[in-house]
């Protein structure tokens, strides 16, 4: 299973983008890649995955979990990512957090994600030309 780290590292290296300049771009902390890496980090916000999965044009599940997470899944489950699996991604396996805490958080991410969906519609309904 890929870290964090590995998993964003790799979509920079490849795309030839240095993982300094990727933060500077989406205005993220320079030191990012480097806390991940060190584990003074041990995840980042769903905001700051949404910013990334974007920048790449991947998805989320590609930035959290590597590339593995590209293949389409088969009959027998190949490639399906489940739920633990981006909780996990999500906060690194945080031991201080209750199992209720983490569900807890999993839904407002899930939330997010339904807000994010919501405004790529409203904005993709709007006619051509529409302030």
């Amino acid at each position: 299973m890929w870290t964090l780290y590995e998993s964003i590292l790799s979509l920079c290296s490849e795309r030839g983008i240095r993982g300094g300049k990727m933060c500077v771009d989406l205005g993220l902390s320079k030191s990012l890649m480097t806390d991940l890496k060190s584990g003074r980090k041990k995840g980042i916000t769903a905001e700051t995955a949404q910013k990334i999965a974007e920048y790449f044009g991947v998805s989320v599940d590609r930035v959290l979990s590597g590339p593995d997470t590209e293949k389409a899944p088969s009959e027998n489950g190949e490639g399906k990512v489940d739920e633990a699996d981006l909780k996990a991604a999500f906060w690194g396996g945080e031991k201080d957090l209750s199992p209720e805490e983490l569900d807890e958080m999993w839904e407002d991410v899930k939330e997010y994600a339904r807000y994010k969906m919501e405004q790529r519609r409203r904005k993709n309904d709007k006619p051509s030309g529409a302030l």
